[in-house]
């Protein structure tokens, strides 16, 4: 479900200190109910790209085509090989003290994206390439119980243990290719990209991990 972009600038998250000259381009509440310590499975799940594998028709199809036009027009090169990338230094660089010293951010499996920090409702990812630099936030939520249909309305009060995840999406693109860009996907960002990833998520989601898994009864 998209949210309104207050469902995530109303929270006190610490991307904020870092994002202040990006644009917050979508907000999704996603399908992922838990427990107030369960976000960790939510950041493994999410880094290991456990959650996409297996996307299918327009989603799996716009996806390919995205991936052979970036390695044709070197869209998705690394930012030491491109020579704009002193341009775009990473958010890395902005960090303060405490997040540089927190746990080691988990790697996403997509090369492309670079851990910037966790914590024990946050985590972050950026990509920088010449199209854009986009960052990638995961947060933990409580839910509400005065709109089951809208977790995240700002007002109101939490349900006192139970979580769900929430994805926000920051772009600052480059230059007016990037914008162009950035304005020509976003229809099928949320019309197919986005309802097939979270379809996917709440089917891993609901798929028991290896430790929860019942235990095989005895004949």
């Amino acid at each position: 479900m998209r949210l309104p972009n207050t469902a995530h600038t109303s929270r006190p998250w610490r991307i904020h200190e870092l994002t202040r000259d990006f644009r917050l381009e979508d907000v999704w509440a996603l399908p992922t109910p838990g427990g107030q310590d369960d976000f960790p499975r939510l950041v493994q799940l999410i880094a290991s790209g456990n959650a996409s594998q297996g996307s299918k028709g327009a989603a799996r199809a716009l996806w390919v085509i995205r991936l052979k036009l970036g390695e044709l027009l070197g869209w998705d090169e690394r930012p030491n090989a491109d020579p704009m990338a002193e341009q775009r230094p990473s958010l890395r660089d902005r960090l303060p003290a405490d997040l540089r010293g927190c746990s080691p951010a988990p790697h996403p499996r997509n090369p492309a994206f670079t851990p910037l920090y966790v914590t024990a409702d946050e985590w972050a990812a950026e990509i920088i390439n010449r199209t854009v630099h986009g960052v990638l936030h995961l947060g933990w939520v409580p839910d509400r119980p005065d709109r089951p249909d809208r977790p995240d309305r700002p007002d109101g009060p939490d349900r006192p243990g139970r979580y769900h995840g929430q994805l926000a999406v920051y772009v600052k693109p480059n230059g007016p290719f990037g914008t162009a860009y950035m304005a020509a996907i976003t229809p099928f960002r949320h019309l197919i990209v986005y309802p097939e990833m979270t379809r996917q998520l709440a089917r891993a989601w609901s798929t028991p991990t290896p430790a929860a898994a019942p235990a095989p009864q005895t004949p």
